[in-house]
C-alpha cells in the first residue's frame, strides 16, 4: 500500500503555460495539457494532452501524444501517437504505435533492442576510445549533462544505447 502511495504522489499534471527546461532524475507521470515551450527530459511516462501544445525537443521514456509538438523525440522504451496528434520533428524509438488520423512530418528512426541481454556499459576512457575523442570532453559533457550519463561511485558510466541514441540526435541537428 506505501509503494502505491508513492507512484501516486509523483503524478505531476501540467494545465499552464510553462517555458524553460524540464529534467527529472527519478520516473514521473507527467500529464502536460496547457502549452510548454523549451525543453523536457523525463523518466517515466509523459502525456501530452489532447488539446496541448508543445514546442520542445522531448527526451523520456514511455511518451504518449495527443496534441501539438514540434520539435524531436527521443522515447527510450515506446511512444504512443494518439489520433489527433500533430507532430513536426524526427522521432527516434523502439517501439511505435501511430492511431488513425494522427500526422507526422520528419523522420523516424526504429532502434531495435535485445530485451535479453544488457546493454554494454562504458567508462570515460572506453567512450573516448569509441567515440574517437579525448577523454576530457567526455567529461566535460557528463558534467554538463550533454552526453546522457550516470555516476557509479566516483565514476560516470555510459550505456552504449544510449550514446548511439544521443550521436543519432545530435546527427539530425
Amino acid at each position: 500500500m506505501a509503494r502505491r502511495d508513492r507512484n501516486e504522489s509523483k503524478l505531476l499534471d501540467v494545465d499552464a503555460s510553462m517555458q524553460g527546461s524540464l529534467a527529472f532524475k527519478d520516473p514521473v507521470n507527467l500529464r502536460i495539457n496547457g502549452s510548454f515551450e523549451g525543453k523536457l527530459d523525463t523518466k517515466g511516462s509523459l502525456t501530452i494532452g489532447e488539446n496541448a501544445t508543445v514546442r520542445a525537443d522531448i527526451t523520456g521514456e514511455e511518451i504518449m501524444i495527443g496534441g501539438k509538438v514540434t520539435g524531436n523525440i527521443l522515447a527510450q522504451k515506446e511512444l504512443k501517437i494518439l489520433s489527433h496528434a500533430h507532430i513536426v520533428g524526427d522521432i527516434t524509438t523502439p517501439v511505435l504505435s501511430v492511431e488513425p488520423g494522427a500526422v507526422m512530418q520528419g523522420k523516424c528512426q526504429m532502434l531495435s533492442y535485445s530485451s535479453g541481454r544488457k546493454s554494454k556499459t562504458f567508462n570515460a576512457d572506453e567512450l573516448a576510445e569509441y567515440l574517437e575523442v579525448e577523454v576530457s570532453n567526455i567529461v566535460t559533457w557528463a558534467n554538463s549533462g550533454k552526453i546522457p550519463a550516470f555516476k557509479e561511485g566516483n565514476e560516470w558510466r555510459f550505456e552504449r544505447v544510449s550514446v548511439d541514441e544521443w550521436i543519432a540526435k545530435e546527427k539530425a541537428k
